[in-house]
């Protein structure tokens, strides 16, 4: 069985993904690029819906790092003690706040080694970051992404590094800056994992996956 689609099959694929969902958004909640870098680093390991619970209200009082500062990490943790991991969560908030207005005059930087440097933000967080704030073509690879790229053959890879350099050389250029989100409510909502609707599933016919569904 072949493990990689070709450029001819992957280009149909996003054109049917782009004709469905021309713009798709990432479900974090956020109000600018300081507060999706929190929201993105506390969503780690837990789901988007319980981050916006928590985070609808923190949002409101502390949106900036100064003030997130400000409340401190008890106050923090006050707000997001639903989410798991919540404490350790917290320091790495309260730390990236701190480098924030002490090195970067409360700005979010915008390079990848910039963000990658802050306490709790690894090259996923960046990547979502600067694909969702800076619209640049970054390809955050998740449990759902790795799930649909080998399943699929769009862009197989053993790990979630060489899964984020398939997609890169993979998919046209044109659908690149999209292409994460894309494939992450493909996974989310249809592509699952233990039940995947392939029935409604609109790249069905294209796809790899042996063991398709009825």
């Amino acid at each position: 069985m072949r493990s990689q689609l070709d450029y001819h099959t992957i280009r149909e694929i996003f054109a049917r993904f782009e004709a469905a969902e021309p713009e798709p958004k990432g479900e974090l909640e956020h109000v600018n690029a300081y507060t999706l870098v929190v929201a993105v680093a506390l969503s780690a390991q837990a789901t988007d819906v319980g981050v916006n619970k928590a985070t609808r209200e923190l949002f409101k009082i502390a949106d900036t790092p100064q003030k997130m500062l400000d409340l401190g990490e008890e106050g923090l943790i006050g707000h997001i003690k639903t989410i798991g991991l919540y404490r350790n969560k917290a320091k790495n908030v309260i730390k990236l706040s701190r480098i924030l207005v002490e090195d970067y005059a409360g700005e979010v930087p915008n390079s990848r080694a910039a963000l990658q440097s802050l306490p709790g933000v690894g090259r996923k967080t960046a990547n979502v970051v600067l694909n969702m704030w800076w619209h640049y073509p970054a390809q955050a690879v998740d449990t759902h992404i790795f799930r649909v790229g080998n399943r699929s053959g769009i862009c197989p890879g053993k790990n979630v590094d060489a899964v984020e350099r398939a997609i890169e050389d993979n998919i046209p250029v044109d659908f690149q800056r999209h292409a994460h989100h894309w494939l992450i409510l493909h996974g989310r909502y249809t592509c699952k994992a233990r039940k995947p609707a392939c029935g409604t599933c609109l790249i069905r016919d294209l796809c790899l996956f042996e063991d398709k569904t009825l």
